[in-house]
């Protein structure tokens, strides 16, 4: 896809499909800084079935701008969308303008798809309280998010042509700024991200396996410069890493440990990231019923989240070093399958007794953070998995569980996930619930019963991370049938992306004003 600014009036731009957001209008009246669209909403009285409500929407065809005339009237493209922006000044701060132009953008390119418009053009909506750059940010995020599509295992119907997607993206804006194409690159990046994210999570259990991951990681390294490892089997069972050998053990696809280090000169801060990377979960011994089986090859859902961070990463080049680790296996029933009631030794020496073999995403998470922190020694710690469908009782499939033994980092995140339109909740730790996990026969249990099911997930993982500051994200219930939204397909969401990124854009921007303070602070000595 093709993306570009132009300084050309809307109604001069060609395209199939040209797109203005209108507010709800007041009185009957609409405020429109668009004179050709003023104009034509005046001549044609669409106020009956267009008011501007949020989320409205209106297809029409304008007349259209005869070739050679000389006439201001008219319009370049075939067909004119009005989109209802709401009542502006009800939006209480801007993170909800921002998710209001996201959803913007995705309406957009849900009627491109109705059209099968192949070159859209937008006038660019102003939102009271935020700025340009950001408005067309949030806009180029939905719009993309919205466009995406999975058929790579589809065959082409050549009578019935399938549409592919907006091939061209061309925003109408007053001026030409710099400032405008740094915020449409931002809102391309996290887009673009978040759908590799997606294609790694919508491929099938045997197009998807941890040597794809290995494999993902090595190609990352290599475009982007990142420092790769792989950890094989030989190299788990040498470093004692029980949890994911067991987990793997009924399997005939060995695991993997993929490691990627993105190391800038000046680093502000290292942040560790570990994504659950579980390709395909039966359950084990402990077998998933059959109804909704096919679904599990989503549990690797955290991983592919890692990864698609790498990508932005490599893009956005900021001064934090960053560290993406993915245990990947898939957790089968062989004849060589762990069993309920054995005992595993995890990489820092703790036992656990495997009281459910469906519990298993704790065990390989537990091996990668151990290790991780003991190999790069993180001032920060996240972790993403599909870990419990207890969250998905607790919280539905809107917002996703936050667990930390940080409050600085927990905050960061919480505001990482309203400014990326991906609501985190936060829950409680404490020994009250690590208490549940406790074993008669080895140092803990890899389940703490039905009550408080997340809770006690995330105070298994909290054995491994020690004092480093540590925040796990639960994201079972929104990785895929996240609450329905216009940039949202049906199936993998992507969650996870966007709050990573948002995330390090927080740290990225902190560090760099206060190497600034500190420059002019000795400039001032000097």
């Amino acid at each position: 896809m093709q993306i570009a600014i132009r300084s050309e009036a809307l109604e001069k731009l060609r395209g199939d499909l040209a797109v203005y957001g209108l507010a709800q209008a007041v009185n009957g009246d609409f405020r429109c800084d668009n004179k050709a669209i003023a104009e034509f909403l005046r001549d044609c009285g669409v106020l009956s079935e267009f008011s501007g409500k949020k989320g409205e929407s209106l297809l029409l065809y304008p007349p259209l701008k005869k070739k050679g005339s000389s006439g201001s009237s008219g319009f370049l493209s075939q067909r004119l969308l009005l989109v209802g922006l709401g009542k502006m000044n009800d939006l209480a701060n801007s993170d909800e303008l921002r998710e209001l132009c996201r959803q913007t953008g995705g309406i957009v390119a849900q009627q491109a798809t109705r059209v099968k418009a192949g070159r859209v053009v937008i006038g660019l909506p102003t939102a009271p309280g935020l700025s340009a750059p950001e408005v067309i940010e949030s806009v180029t995020e939905g719009a993309l998010l919205g466009d995406y599509r999975f058929a790579k295992y589809k065959k082409n119907d050549p009578e019935n042509e399938a549409y592919q997607g907006m091939a061209e993206l061309i925003f109408s804006v007053p001026e030409l700024r710099a400032d405008l194409e740094k915020g449409m690159r931002a809102g391309q990046v996290a887009a673009f991200a978040a759908r590799s994210a997606r294609d790694m999570v919508n491929e099938p259990g045997n197009g998807w396996t941890p040597s794809h991951f290995a494999e993902h990681g090595r190609m990352l390294a290599e475009k982007y410069g990142f420092a790769y490892t792989a950890l094989n089997k030989a190299d788990m069972q040498r470093l004692g890493m029980g949890g994911i050998l067991a987990v793997n053990q009924g399997s005939v696809e060995p695991p993997q440990m993929v490691i990627l280090e993105y190391r800038p000169a000046h680093p502000v801060a290292t942040l560790l990231l570990v994504g659950k990377g579980l390709t395909f979960d039966s359950g084990g011994i402990s077998l998933k019923p059959a109804a909704g089986m096919e679904e599990m090859k989503y549990d690797m859902a955290g991983g592919a989240a890692v990864m698609g961070l790498m990508e932005a990463v490599g893009e956005e080049r900021p001064d934090l070093r960053i560290i993406a680790m993915v245990p990947a296996t898939d957790n089968m029933s062989g004849g060589a399958a762990v069993k309920p009631g054995d005992i595993i030794t995890h990489y820092n020496g703790l036992s656990s007794e495997i009281v459910n073999t469906d519990a298993e995403g704790r065990l390989i998470l537990a091996d990668a953070l151990a290790y991780g922190i003991e190999q790069f020694t993180p001032d920060f710690v996240v972790d993403l998995a599909t870990l419990t469908g207890a969250v998905i009782v607790g919280l539905g499939h809107h917002r996703t569980g936050l667990l930390a033994t940080d409050d600085d980092l927990a905050n960061r995140l919480l505001a990482a996930g309203e400014r990326s339109g991906e609501p985190l909740w936060r829950l409680p730790l404490g020994p009250e619930y690590s208490k549940q996990i406790e074993s008669t026969v080895a140092d803990m249990k890899n389940t703490g019963g039905k009550s408080a099911g997340t809770i006690t997930a995330a105070a298994y993982l909290q054995k491994f991370v020690g004092d480093t500051p540590w925040a796990h994200l639960d994201i079972a219930g929104t990785a895929w049938e996240f609450t329905e939204k216009s940039y949202i397909p049906k199936g993998p969401s992507g969650i996870g992306v966007r709050t990573l990124l948002e995330l390090v854009r927080g740290w990225n921007k902190e560090g760099k004003k206060g190497r600034k303070r500190q420059d002019n602070q000795e400039k001032r000595k000097k």
